[in-house]
């Protein structure tokens, strides 16, 4: 459902995606992991058209995100980091307004906003401006107008960094949810994320993929199975190395 090919993204000298390639399927959720800076939010910025890639490409459903991007960005949701969204409008007009914006009209606009906001446990602040929510219910408002229209692709950058354990509960519960049913990517740097929600896993490290397999396989390769210390040597590069 997800293709993702020789993606490459430079910034003048400094080279922030370097030749990414992987594939997520429906039913797969796919844990994108890295430190900060690694590239991961510049390699979801790519795949969902929001940024043009120096380089490679990604193709949703079918249809390449360059080449036909109305066409690829309708089979897909995306929740950005740090949950943007129109604040002076309330939850339910926010979600009208997406709704619209996807080209719903009508009863059927208005089920979609229903089933978001069902899906996303927004009954009790369906009338609250957006400026007025906890953090934690912020980001349920945006992860609503990600699976408003059902898309058979779902991409989420840092979903839980932030919340607090019991909101991260309830996103991580929303994801499996809806797994069975997409393809999930979610981009973080959060190692829990990987056992709460994921089928599989990738780390990236300086632009690159270092490590592509399922979390038991990450973890056999630490003699104590331990997913954080695999982490730690994959993406430590000499400089943080040399003052840890």
């Amino acid at each position: 459902m997800l293709t993702v090919s020789e993606l490459r993204k430079s910034f003048g000298p400094i080279h922030a995606v370097n030749g990414v390639s992987f594939t997520v399927n429906k039913g797969e959720v796919l844990g994108f992991l890295g430190p900060n800076g690694a590239g991961k939010s510049t390699t979801m910025r790519m795949i969902t058209g929001f940024l043009p890639p120096s380089g490679g490409t990604a193709t949703i459903c079918g249809h390449d995100i360059q080449e036909d991007a109305v066409a690829a960005k309708q089979c897909m949701g995306y929740l950005p980091e740090n949950a943007p969204s129109y604040h002076a409008m309330t939850v339910t007009e926010f979600l009208s307004f997406i709704a619209r914006v996807r080209g719903f009209v009508r009863s059927e606009a208005q089920d979609r906003v229903e089933a978001a906001i069902r899906k996303s446990r927004l009954e009790t602040v369906r009338y609250q401006a957006v400026e007025t929510l906890s953090k934690g219910f912020r980001q349920r408002a945006c992860f609503a107008q990600a699976i408003l229209h059902d898309p058979p692709v779902l991409i989420m950058d840092e979903p839980t960094d932030g919340l607090d354990p019991n909101q991260k509960h309830l996103v991580r519960e929303m994801i499996k949810e809806m797994a069975s049913e997409k393809a999930i990517i979610v981009s973080t740097h959060i190692l829990e994320e990987v056992d709460a929600v994921c089928t599989r896993a990738i780390i990236i490290s300086r632009g690159t993929i270092v490590a592509n397999g399922t979390p038991e396989e990450l973890k056999a390769k630490d003699p104590n199975n331990r997913l954080e210390d695999v982490f730690r040597t994959l993406t430590m590069n000499e400089e943080t190395s040399s003052h840890a």
